[in-house]
């Protein structure tokens, strides 16, 4: 296994010196699900649930989080970020939330993707639970990301 960039060498945590590597397009998508029920659901797809639409709040509270980031994750970089978009969209039981995020840059948008769909399922969770508090928040994961040193990478299919 490869040591751990973020650990030096007395065990102490550090961002990463990305001073020298050259800025490369990166992209990475993730994605997360809530789980609910019909009810709860088809009140989501509505529309009109007592907060306001949940598909399109969730997606901009997605959009917003991704850019916060390096705010939340001690040692992320902050990234000048081209390209956030954010997808809810009805699933068999509950609703699907799919991340893409891009830049041209010296580090990968891998933590954006990830934070961006997990404030989306938050966001749709905040805003269903009065009709239900049972929702569940899971596979929040990377899909795939492209660009950088390391290369391409895709998740296996579930």
């Amino acid at each position: 296994m490869s040591k751990l960039t973020h650990i030096d060498d007395q065990g102490r945590a550090r961002m990463v010196d990305v001073s020298e590597k050259p800025a490369t397009a990166r992209e990475a998508v993730a994605a997360g699900f809530v789980r609910m029920s019909a009810e709860t659901l088809a009140l989501a797809i509505s529309g009109s649930g007592r907060k306001g639409d949940v598909r399109a709040v969730a997606e901009l509270a997605g959009v917003m989080a991704a850019k916060k980031t390096s705010d939340l994750i001690p040692l992320c970089h902050p990234l000048a970020l081209s390209k956030v978009e954010v997808a809810v969209e009805p699933a068999d039981g509950g609703l699907s939330v799919t991340a893409r995020v891009k830049t041209t840059g010296p580090t990968g948008v891998e933590m954006e993707a990830l934070t961006a769909a997990s404030v989306a399922c938050l966001t749709i969770y905040d805003m269903l639970k009065a009709a239900e508090k049972g929702m569940v928040i899971e596979a929040v994961r990377l899909l795939e990301k492209t660009g950088g040193k390391s290369g391409d990478w895709k998740a296996d299919q579930p």
